[in-house]
């Protein structure tokens, strides 16, 4: 049997974000899944005749060509950066340069660069630790860490809504900012719950972090200024204390695999050597069609005009669904302000939502239990075992689908025969 190093026991063992990506893939190519676990983007029709024009237009004038067959520095594509840079500086009055921005194949390598510089043991032996401020988060946090116990998080205030909806709010009165932590990150619209922390919150967790010293990260994938999946008011925020992360995922381009940092020109230099160590190069077919939707001043106007517009629509439809055949009092569900997710809070059930995943699963429906969601978090906390996540990207007949089999499945665990 193959001895597998310490590295290799931690990261290949069972982990959250790898069954998730195996339910996605797995039920991507099972016609009769319903797929409501995944965080696959809409196939929204505008969109895909937008990119396949582009590309066309690109196999054209020889710059996909170009994209294809030559190496991108370590930082990525110049002239995309370039043109990043000059785009927010003109549109959100940012004092920013092409210094400031390094691209990496996907979001998911962003993380793990960006928490193991971070975090875990320093140069001097001390143990430093990520701090999520408000839990649940995303799911691929967890097991970014190349040290055990890199993160640590904070439980939420629940403010309850009308209409069977709630909030999380950062708890700041319990939010504690040890000497052991190197780094606060907030995603922001959240993944899970399509919570958007408000701009004050934004600016109380910037004055905390500039107060100890440490930088604050925003995984700001679905976020404003592009894709722009954000149905409530929120500023963009980004100074030299901040390190954004974006994506082109979510524009509709998840298979380009291109992630974007923007902070100080310190931690970029530290990106792009990194950069350079594991995968020699961002991948190029990513950047050269963002540079040219920049080009065409596209990026943050179809993230206005099409992508926010569709998402808010079908999360509208997708909560009339689950409300007809779940009321309030089977399934609270978190206002919806944002990304591509409903996170619903099934109080009184008497199972957890892992016994709930496994139950529709074999029904054909699938969506990820909440405990998975909880990095960091120290303590059990019942909530944790009494949320699910879903994607209401599908289309309304397949999520009622799937909506009708949660219901009966809810049905039958509170009114057993």
């Amino acid at each position: 049997m193959t001895q597998l190093s310490r590295f290799g026991q931690k990261f290949a063992r069972h982990s959250g974000i790898s069954r998730l990506m195996q339910d996605l893939n797995e039920g991507i190519r099972t016609p009769e899944a319903v797929m409501l676990g995944g965080g696959n983007p809409a196939h929204i029709p505008e969109m895909d005749s937008y990119f396949h024009q582009l590309l066309q237009e690109m196999v054209n004038n020889g710059s996909l060509s170009d994209a294809v067959c030559n190496y991108d520095g370590p930082q990525g594509k110049d002239a995309m950066l370039n043109a990043l840079a000059i785009c927010l500086k003109e549109k959100l009055g940012w004092n920013i340069s092409a210094k400031n921005i390094a691209l990496t194949n996907g979001s998911q390598s962003a993380f793990f660069y960006l928490f193991n510089l971070l975090g875990g043991q320093s140069a001097e032996g001390k143990k430093r630790k990520i701090l999520f401020p408000i839990a649940p988060e995303y799911i691929g946090y967890a097991d970014a860490g190349l040290e055990e116990d890199l993160f640590v998080a904070n439980k939420p205030t629940i403010e309850m809504l009308p209409d069977g909806q709630f909030k999380y709010h950062v708890d700041f009165e319990h939010l504690t900012i040890g000497d052991d932590i190197s780094a606060i990150c907030v995603s922001r619209p959240t993944n899970p719950t399509g919570n958007v922390i408000t701009d004050d919150e934004v600016k109380k967790l910037d004055a905390l972090a500039k107060k100890h010293d440490i930088p604050l990260i925003i995984d700001n994938a679905y976020g404003v200024p592009f894709p722009g999946i954000i149905f409530s008011q929120a500023t963009p925020h980004w100074n030299d204390n901040t390190i954004l992360c974006m994506s082109l995922s979510k524009l509709g381009l998840p298979g380009a695999r291109c992630g974007i940092i923007i902070a100080n020109e310190e931690l970029i230099t530290a990106i792009t050597n990194v950069n350079g160590i594991i995968s020699l190069a961002p991948g190029g077919i990513g950047p050269a069609m963002a540079l040219e939707m920049l080009k065409r001043d596209d990026l943050m106007r179809l993230s206005q005009e099409i992508i926010r517009s569709f998402y808010h629509q079908r999360v509208l439809e997708t909560i009339d669904i689950i409300r007809r055949y779940l009321p309030k009092e089977r399934c609270l569900i978190h206002k919806p302000e944002g990304a591509i997710f409903l996170w619903l809070w099934f109080k009184d059930l008497p199972i957890s939502s892992e016994e709930l995943y496994r139950r529709l699963k074999k029904r054909g429906v699938l969506m990820v239990p909440g405990h998975y969601f909880f990095p960091g978090l120290e303590e059990s906390w019942q909530h944790a075992h009494q949320c699910m996540r879903m994607n209401y990207v599908p289309e309304p007949a397949l999520i009622e689908k799937g909506i009708k089999i949660l219901s009966e499945e809810i049905e039958r665990c509170l009114s057993p025969e």
